[in-house]
C-alpha cells in the first residue's frame, strides 16, 4: 500500500518514539564486591536511549521551554555541557526539530563529541582550564552564544528547576518502588546538581526528618567536598572523570542535603569502574568509577546492614579511547608498570607485550598504509617473523613509491622502507635520544638482537611530565 502525502506528513510531525524509551531503568545489586555489612545497588542509567541520565533532564527542560513558550518552532537549543546532556539534548531537541549546539570543554572523550555530532548537533570546544568569568569558560560561552542567536533557547541546565524536577517525578519514584521502599542511602555525585536536590526532594517527602542519607562522591579536585566537610570554598584543582566535579555551586544544587561526602582521585575512579566490568560486567563511565568507589567506602564504613543506592551515570561505550585504553591509562599515569631505570621506560608500546603495530617485510604497501590509518600513526617498524627488527616506513616512503603509479601499493614493504635504523640499547642516554631526534628519526630501542620498542617525542614528553615535580 501507497502512503499518501498526508499520511506522511502526519507520521513527520510525531516525535519518534525512543523518547518514550527515557526512564524506568533497571536497578542491580551488586555482588562481587566487599560492601561491608550492607546491600549495594546499582540503577543502571547507562540504558537510557542516549546511553545517560541526562537523557531524562533533556525532556524534562526541552518540554518545560516549549511548555512557557521560551523555544518556538525553528528555535535554535544552546547548551554548556560536559557530553552527556548534549546528547541527551541532541537527541530529545533533534527529534523535536530543533537546531543543536553545544559548547563543550576539550577535556570530553572524543566519542561523546562524534556522538552528538552524529546525532545532528554543531558542537563548540573551549578550554577545560580556565574558571568561571574566564571569556573562554564553557558556560560564559554558551550564554553569550545564547543572546547572540535570533530565537535561541540558553537550556542552563546548572540553573533550570526543570533538572531537578525530572528526578524528583521519574527517578526517585523508580528506585522507591524499585526498592520496594526499603532504601537507607543514595549515594550520587554533583555535575549541575540536578540528581541530588531532585532525590533529595523525593525521599524527604516519602521518608521525613532525614530518613534517607544522601551521600557525595566527589572527585578529588573538585570544590564541593571541601565546602560539604568544612563549609568553605577550596582552590579548585584539576580532575580527568567527565561529568562530575564542580568549581562552584550550581544554582539548583542543594548542598544542604548531603549527609556524607567522600573524595575519590581519578585514579581510584577508574580502577574500580574497570573492575566493575571485570567483576560484573557493568560497563560504565568515568564518573561511574567515583560513585561506585564512594559506594563502597561508604558501605565498608558502616557497622550495621544498610541497603544503598547509587548509578551507573552513563555507557563505558563513551570512554573506550581513555579510561578502557591500556596506553592511555599508562601515559596518564593511571597504570604504573614495573620500572627498568632505563630507557625502556619511555616506551609506552611494548613489542614483547603484543602492542606495537609492525608490518613484514614481504607484506604489501597497501598492507602497511591501512595499518597506519587504523592505528593513526606516521610509520610502523619493519619485523621479520623472527622478532628483529630490519627498518621502519613511513608516509613519506609509502608516498614516494607510489604517487607516480599507485599500482605500487602492490608492492613489498622492504621495497621502500629505510633499513638505517636509529637504534639505541636501553642503556642510552637522553642525550642520545634527543640526538635521534634532532636528525628527524624515531629512536628503535634494542637489547642485542631483540627488538623492544619504539620511542617517539610523544613518548618523552609524556614521561617528562608524569615526572614533573608535585608543586
Amino acid at each position: 500500500m501507497i502512503e499518501t502525502s498526508e499520511a506522511l506528513s502526519t507520521a513527520h510531525d510525531k516525535t519518534p518514539a525512543i523518547l518514550s524509551l527515557i526512564g524506568d531503568t533497571p536497578l542491580v545489586e551488586i555482588t562481587q564486591f566487599d560492601a561491608g555489612p550492607c546491600q549495594l545497588f546499582l540503577k543502571l542509567e547507562n540504558q537510557n536511549p542516549g546511553g545517560s541520565i541526562k537523557d531524562r533532564i533533556a525532556l524534562s527542560m526541552i518540554e518545560a521551554a516549549e511548555a512557557e513558550g521560551n523555544l518556538q518552532p525553528g528555535g535554535t537549543v544552546v547548551e554548556a555541557t560536559a557530553g552527556n546532556t548534549g546528547l541527551g539534548l541532541a537527541l530529545v531537541a533533534g527529534a523535536k526539530g530543533y537546531r543543536v549546539l553545544l559548547v563543550i570543554p576539550d577535556k570530553m572523550s572524543q566519542e561523546k563529541i562524534s556522538h552528538v555530532r552524529a546525532l545532528g548537533a554543531e558542537v563548540r570546544i573551549t578550554r577545560s582550564d580556565v574558571t568561571r568569568g574566564h571569556p573562554e569558560y564553557y558556560q560564559d560561552v554558551a550564554a553569550r552564544l545564547a543572546q547572540e542567536i535570533p530565537g535561541a533557547f540558553y537550556v542552563n541546565q546548572f540553573g533550570n528547576p526543570a533538572n531537578p524536577l525530572a528526578h524528583e517525578r521519574t527517578t526517585g519514584p523508580e528506585i522507591w518502588e524499585q526498592m520496594r521502599h526499603d532504601v537507607d542511602a543514595i549515594v550520587v555525585g554533583v555535575g549541575s546538581g540536578g540528581t541530588l536536590t531532585g532525590l533529595g526532594r523525593f525521599f524527604n517527602r516519602v521518608k521525613p526528618r532525614r530518613g534517607i542519607e544522601m551521600v557525595l562522591a566527589d572527585p578529588a579536585g573538585s570544590i564541593l567536598y571541601e565546602y560539604v566537610r568544612e563549609g568553605k570554598f577550596g582552590e579548585a584543582g584539576n580532575w580527568a572523570v567527565e561529568g562530575i566535579g564542580e568549581d562552584f555551586i550550581p544554582e539548583i544544587a542543594d548542598m544542604s542535603l548531603v549527609t556524607e561526602a567522600f573524595q575519590i582521585g581519578d585514579e581510584e575512579s577508574f580502577a574500580t569502574v574497570r573492575e566493575l566490568l571485570r567483576k560484573e560486567g557493568i560497563f560504565g563511565g568515568s564518573s561511574t568509577g567515583t560513585l561506585v568507589a564512594g559506594a563502597l567506602r561508604y558501605c565498608r564504613e558502616q557497622t550495621k546492614p544498610k541497603r544503598v543506592v547509587s548509578f551507573v551515570p552513563d555507557t563505558g561505550n563513551k570512554y573506550l579511547s581513555k579510561m578502557y585504553d591500556d596506553f592511555w591509562m599508562a601515559e596518564q599515569g593511571f597504570i604504573h608498570r614495573p620500572p627498568h631505570g632505563d630507557l625502556s621506560d619511555l616506551i609506552s608500546h611494548r613489542y614483547e607485550a603484543g602492542e606495537v603495530i609492525t608490518v613484514g617485510p614481504d607484506d604489501s604497501l597497501l598492507t602497511a598504509f591501512k595499518r597506519m590509518r587504523d592505528s593513526n600513526v606516521s610509520q610502523l617498524p619493519v619485523v621479520d617473523q623472527n622478532g628483529r627488527a630490519m627498518g621502519i616506513l613511513d608516509e613519506s616512503d609509502v608516498l614516494v613509491k607510489v604517487h607516480r603509479d599507485p599500482l605500487h601499493f602492490n608492492d613489498p614493504v622492504k621495497s621502500a622502507m629505510t633499513d638505517k635504523l636509529e637504534t639505541l640499547s636501553p642503556t642510552a642516554k637522553i642525550k642520545d635520544l634527543l640526538d635521534v631526534f634532532d636528525r628527524g628519526r624515531v629512536a628503535i630501542v634494542m637489547e642485542d638482537d631483540r627488538f623492544l620498542g619504539l620511542v617517539t617525542r610523544s613518548d618523552l614528553l609524556s614521561y617528562l611530565r608524569l615526572h614533573m615535580p608535585k608543586q
